[in-house]
């Protein structure tokens, strides 16, 4: 099998392409595609807990810091304390930060429209179940699972 034929290398060469597609279209907003997701992951209107963006991200502690800082310092974010917990923070999106993510919204929204164009609605339902179905084995540990060897001791 050559590495072609793998999922894996599939996917991964797909989302480069799309991540780089995105990138490049950022750009001329002056923007990044992770800034723009950022944004996006974002509610509106109420707000998002600090605590919960990185999780619904899929994006550890430590990147989602670098990233918010960064928004934080393009004036796309303002974090004020959370109401219902005195220890949690908000994050809220600026009128600028708002712009930016309808602005990213459009153009994620562009690139379904494109390809639900392109392909049948067969398709990207074989497609959508497909990912549903890698994402389940994954998360419920069914690729890798190791079986516990159990050792006797003769004493």
């Amino acid at each position: 099998m050559s590495k072609e034929q793998t999922i894996d290398y599939t996917l991964r060469t797909t989302w480069q392409a799309v991540s780089k597609m995105y990138n490049e279209e950022a750009k001329n907003f002056g923007t990044t595609m992770t800034l723009g997701f950022t944004l996006l992951s974002i509610d509106p209107k109420t707000g998002t807990p600090s605590t919960t963006l990185g999780p619904k991200m899929g994006i550890e502690a430590t990147s989602l810091s670098r990233i918010l800082k960064t928004l934080e310092e393009r004036g796309f974010i303002e974090r004020k304390p959370n109401p219902e917990d005195g220890r949690g923070v908000l994050i809220h999106l600026t009128p600028t930060g708002l712009e930016k993510r309808n602005i990213s919204k459009q153009v994620v929204l562009k690139f379904n429209g494109v390809i639900e164009n392109a392909v049948s609605k067969s398709q990207l339902k074989a497609f959508y179940e497909v990912t549903d179905t890698i994402n389940e084995l994954i998360a419920n540990k069914e690729i890798y699972q190791t079986e516990k060897k159990v050792i006797r001791l003769n004493i």
